[in-house]
C-alpha cells in the first residue's frame, strides 16, 4: 500500500466524526474526549519528541472501543506537534482494514504508525494490554474479584491511556533512533 497517498485520504478527528458520526455517537465521543486528562509528566513527554509521526487510525464511530480510546490520540496529537493523526472509517477503507486486520479480523480501532517518509514503523490495536487484563479478568473470575493488575489509584481509563502513550513513546524512540533518520535530519 502506498502509505503516502493513503495517509492524505484520511480525516482529522474533528472531520472524521462530522462526516461518519451521528449526533449521538458525535455526543459520545465529546462526553469521553472531555474526561481525558494528561497528567504534566505525560504532557511533557509528548512536547518533547521531536520526530515527525504519520499515525492512520482505522476507527469507526459507532465503536464503543474507538470512543474510549481514540479521543486520546487527538490529546496526544494537541500534546505533540510532531504526531500527525489521520482517521479512516473501517467500512469505507476496507483496504487498510485488511491490512490491519487483527486475529483474522476488522477490528478497530487499530492504529498503524509511519515515519514521516512514509515506511511503517508500527501498528497497535485493537485494545490495549490493560483493558485485554480487565476483559480476562472478567471472563475468569467476574468483575468483582480484584486482579492487581493496575497500580494502586490508577483507573483503567488511566491504565488503557498510559498503554497507548507507551506506544506512541516506542515509535516515537524508533524513528528518533533511526540511524536513516538520524542522518536525513543531521543529528
Amino acid at each position: 500500500m502506498d502509505l503516502a497517498a493513503k495517509f492524505e485520504e484520511g480525516l482529522s478527528y474533528a472531520d472524521f466524526l462530522a462526516k461518519y458520526g451521528t449526533p449521538e455517537q458525535q455526543g459520545k465521543w465529546a462526553q469521553y474526549h472531555a474526561t481525558v486528562k494528561l497528567k504534566p509528566a505525560q504532557i511533557e513527554l509528548l512536547k518533547s519528541w521531536k520526530r515527525e509521526t504519520k499515525v492512520l487510525v482505522l476507527a469507526g464511530a459507532w465503536c464503543g472501543d474507538c470512543v474510549n480510546q481514540c479521543p486520546m490520540f487527538d490529546h496526544f496529537a494537541q500534546a505533540a506537534p510532531v504526531i500527525k493523526l489521520r482517521f479512516f472509517d473501517r467500512d469505507a477503507h476496507p483496504d487498510l482494514g485488511a491490512m490491519l486486520s487483527v486475529c483474522g479480523g476488522a477490528r478497530v480501532p487499530v492504529v498503524l504508525f509511519a515515519s514521516e517518509d512514509n515506511f511503517q514503523v508500527g501498528m497497535y490495536g485493537d485494545r490495549t494490554l490493560a483493558k485485554y487484563r480487565r476483559l480476562v479478568a472478567d471472563i475468569d473470575t467476574g468483575p468483582s474479584c480484584p486482579t492487581g493488575i493496575l497500580l494502586p489509584g490508577q483507573s483503567a481509563d488511566d491504565a488503557v491511556l498510559q498503554d497507548w502513550l507507551d506506544e506512541f513513546e516506542r515509535v516515537q524512540w524508533i524513528l528518533r533512533t533511526s540511524g536513516r533518520l538520524r542522518k536525513l535530519h543531521n543529528d
